[in-house]
């Protein structure tokens, strides 16, 4: 049966269909419009996220059915333009939930001149088939270890919920930061480009160093710059340090040189060193490519042991195809480079046998000032996705996987750019 009172969190990730059951996409937000006046703000339509990543509006007098699990349009017929945010409109979940507002409800005396938050919103139709916002899930502050009693109240007794309150600085994002549980850092980036600036930099500024580190290594350089600029002097330091050193040194690398060496000092100089070696190389170069931080074993190293440090789970798939074998020290630059072993090769011999005897020593390594072009086609000739970079000495300063070599092949505005996520298909 439809409802025809619902509550805004619980629409968040339903299925959109059509009206033969055609799948079009997932609810992401709702989108209403406050007004100044207290009176029960509209519901204007629907955000809804296509399998392409691309959100779209769907306006709420195309839903035809709202029920457990799935929403229903009454045509399959929908605008495929990118949603854009009007004056006076605001988004659900991304603006007004998690929103500090006061109660003055005579039933609930003990809310008074209380700071309280906003945890749902309720929406009912009303006979003329619009959807209207008329009750306010609240809970007072929570404590550590103490969850608060949550009140429904009119929305009439709620203040605090126009487009300048809710602009104001320090809202809580817990809602936000739920949906994004169990979600690849690549779509977390993703969806915080779809937020509204105020509520991208609260997010950011809640997520943990190690999280909003990958995060941030998946937005464009432009924008990973406008997030650390947002972010305490101390804090944009310690995001650095949580970073994959070639990703911050390409961060350092937009910035000014006098902010990027503020930056540096007050990282762990263990940090900042391979940070620093990486400046020093263009960014279109293997050495600027490249990861100082690879698989080092020295040749002593069983295929056991090897194996056990190719499972890191910190590792991607491409830094994890293939281990370098060195003389001691292993710490980059290393000692004198022997030779590489793929993963193949890794689980095609007894765990007991050593990597010294298994090393492919005939693939040549890449010098850190080989460029761009040269790199991409030592990729193409030998079948990789990870390659060794050498000094002239013959020491081993890093590697350089497929991965960095795509985000610098590909232009500057790929993540913008819909038909690249055209036939990916997304299991939320």
């Amino acid at each position: 049966m439809a409802a025809t009172r619902v509550y805004v969190a619980r629409l968040a990730g339903l299925v959109v269909l059509g009206p033969d059951g055609e799948s079009i996409g997932r609810v992401r937000d709702v989108v209403v419009a406050i007004r100044y006046d207290r009176q029960q703000p509209r519901i204007h339509g629907l955000v809804v996220e296509l399998p392409t990543r691309r959100r779209i509006f769907v306006p709420i007098l195309r839903v035809t059915a709202i029920e457990p699990g799935v929403v229903t349009l009454n045509t399959g017929t929908v605008s495929l333009r990118r949603f854009t945010q009007r004056p006076g409109e605001m988004l659900a979940l991304a603006q007004i939930v998690d929103s500090a507002v006061r109660v003055e409800d005579p039933d609930l005396p003990d809310l008074a001149g209380v700071d309280v938050v906003v945890v749902d919103l309720g929406m009912e139709q009303t006979r003329t088939r619009d959807w209207r916002v008329t009750r306010v899930a609240v809970r007072g502050h929570r404590r550590i270890g103490r969850r608060r009693t949550v009140h429904v109240v009119d929305w009439i007794h709620v203040s605090g919920l126009t487009p300048t309150e809710i602009d104001r600085p320090g809202q809580e994002v817990t809602q936000l930061l739920e949906q994004f549980e169990g979600l690849r850092p690549a779509d977390v980036a993703h969806l915080l480009r779809e937020l509204p600036e105020k509520r991208r930099i609260e997010v950011a500024i809640a997520l943990d160093d190690e999280r909003l580190a990958d995060v941030v290594q998946e937005l464009p350089d432009d924008e990973q710059v406008d997030l650390l600029g947002h972010l305490e002097v101390r804090r944009a330091a310690d995001v650095l340090e949580a970073m994959d050193p070639d990703d911050a040194a390409d961060l350092l690398g937009e910035l000014p040189v006098s902010e990027a060496e503020s930056l540096l000092a007050l990282m762990d100089p263990e940090e900042s060193e391979p940070v620093r070696r990486l400046l020093e190389h263009s960014p279109y170069s293997a050495g600027g490519l490249m990861t100082p931080k690879p698989v080092i074993l020295t040749p002593s190293t069983t295929v056991a042991e090897a194996l056990a440090r190719v499972r890191n789970p910190d590792l991607t798939p491409a830094l994890a195809s293939m281990v370098f074998v060195v003389r001691p020290p292993t710490a980059t630059p290393t000692g004198r480079y022997l030779g590489s072993v793929h993963i193949q090769q890794l689980l095609r011999e007894p765990p007991a046998h050593l990597v010294g005897g298994i090393l492919d020593a005939e693939l040549a390594p890449l010098r850190p000032d080989v460029p761009l072009a040269a790199v991409t086609r030592y990729f193409a000739t030998y079948n990789l996705v990870c390659g060794p970079v050498v000094d002239e000495e013959n020491h081993l300063l890093g590697a350089v996987s497929v991965d960095d070599v795509l985000d610098h092949l590909l232009p500057d505005d790929w993540r913008d750019q819909e038909e690249l996520h055209e036939g990916i298909v997304r299991h939320d």
